[in-house]
């Protein structure tokens, strides 16, 4: 995350066998019962299941696809 001054920090760590909706629902309700609130944006890269429980979890927030995901995935496309 980015606190109001700009310090990135680390909200979370898990290890997971996929990459599904269950287990992103699971890792954001864990932040969130640790205290996460206020998610206004949300940067990531373009997992369904990621963006799906991202929007069922912070609704109201905006996602943003990352831009180095983004230009990783063109590089692999025109190789």
């Amino acid at each position: 995350g980015v606190s109001i001054d700009g310090t990135r920090e680390v909200l979370g760590t898990a290890v997971g066998d996929s990459e599904s909706y269950e287990f992103w629902r699971e890792f954001l309700t864990s932040l969130k019962a640790r205290g996460l609130s206020g998610v206004h944006l949300v940067i990531s890269d373009a997992h369904s299941g990621l963006k799906a429980a991202v929007m069922q979890q912070f609704a109201g927030s905006s996602w943003q696809r990352c831009r180095v995901h983004f230009m990783r995935n063109i590089r692999a496309a025109v190789a």
